[in-house]
């Protein structure tokens, strides 16, 4: 009876890649990838394209764990503290200066324009504001800064939740696969988060443009907070 209920290793296999995919559910939600995301989502309006940009950032970070996994797995490379601080300070100054850029574009996004034209025989000259629509639907397309900020994501958060599963996977296909489902489970849980967070720009963008922009600035000052509380930690603790 013993032996019916003692798990074979396909079985402890299986339960070792649904823990991993479950932890790259929850690892998307920490809050400097939140701040970082949602700095990158407030320049946008178009939904889809806020999925997108969390899929981007998963990837990225995807890309940096399965490297520094690698290493872990093939080279066995361990990653001091002071270098992990390092990282994650980094991750500070990256948070910043997108906080900032997000900030920088509620009030350069607009330009404005006067149009001439005749009216019963007299001259106007009329002001018009414009959105840069076309900047920001052809910027980012590819979106490489998401996968920028996701690898730096990714290489200051590689010592922490996953690595610490690495060195119990005596399997070293397993230990791939595992990074491979958590990478599936981070790019998930950031795509959810990205669209939940660029609902409410989607609905306020054209009707509600004093609330669009409150919400852009929270974002952005969400970002540039929360970098600067990790530099303070990282580079100058007490």
């Amino acid at each position: 009876m013993e032996e019916l209920l003692a798990p074979t290793s396909e079985q402890s296999a299986v339960a070792v890649l649904l823990i991993g995919f479950i932890f790259g559910l929850y690892h998307a939600i920490e809050a400097d990838h939140l701040a970082a995301v949602s700095a990158i989502v407030s320049e946008h309006k178009n939904v889809l394209t806020a999925s997108v940009i969390g899929g981007f950032w998963g990837l990225g970070h995807t890309i940096s764990l399965f490297i520094v996994g690698a290493l872990v797995i093939f080279v066995k490379v361990q990653i001091s503290e002071s270098t992990e601080g390092i990282l994650e300070g980094i991750v500070g100054i990256m948070l910043v200066l997108l906080g900032l850029n997000a900030i920088r574009k509620i009030f350069t996004a607009e330009k404005v324009h006067t149009h001439t034209h005749e009216h019963d025989g007299h001259e106007h000259s009329h002001v018009h504001l414009h959105n840069d629509e076309k900047a920001e639907t052809s910027h980012h397309r590819f979106a490489p800064r998401s996968i920028l900020v996701g690898m730096i994501h990714g290489l200051a958060g590689s010592a922490g939740l996953m690595l610490l599963v690495l060195p119990t996977i005596s399997s070293a296909a397993v230990a791939l696969l595992y990074i491979a489902i958590f990478g599936v489970g981070s790019i998930a849980g950031m795509m959810i988060m990205s669209l939940l967070m660029g609902l409410p720009l989607y609905f306020t963008a054209d009707r509600f443009v004093a609330i669009n922009k409150g919400i852009r600035l929270l974002a952005g000052a969400f970002s540039l907070v929360w970098g600067a509380l990790l530099i303070n930690e990282k580079f100058f603790p007490a």
